[in-house]
C-alpha cells in the first residue's frame, strides 16, 4: 500500500531545484516536486525529497501543460 505524504509549505519554501536554483512545486498525486524550468519531477518517497538528478524523471511538454500553475 502506498502512503501518500503532504508537503509542508514552510520546508517547501526553503527548497530549490539542485540544478537551476528555481522555484519547486509540490505536486500531490504523484508525490514529486516539480522544477517547470528544467522540466524535471523530483520523487519524495516517505516524506523526504531526493533532490538528486539521477533520481529525476523528465516531464514532457503535455504533462507541463497538465500541472497547476
Amino acid at each position: 500500500m502506498s502512503e501518500r505524504h503532504q508537503c509542508d509549505p514552510r520546508t517547501l519554501a526553503l527548497l530549490a531545484c539542485p540544478l537551476c536554483k528555481g522555484r519547486l512545486v509540490w505536486h500531490a498525486s504523484t508525490q514529486e516536486l516539480i522544477c517547470r524550468g528544467d522540466r524535471l519531477a523530483f520523487p519524495v518517497r516517505e516524506g523526504c525529497p531526493y533532490l538528486d538528478y539521477s533520481a529525476a524523471r523528465e516531464l514532457s511538454t503535455e504533462e507541463l501543460e497538465r500541472l497547476p500553475t
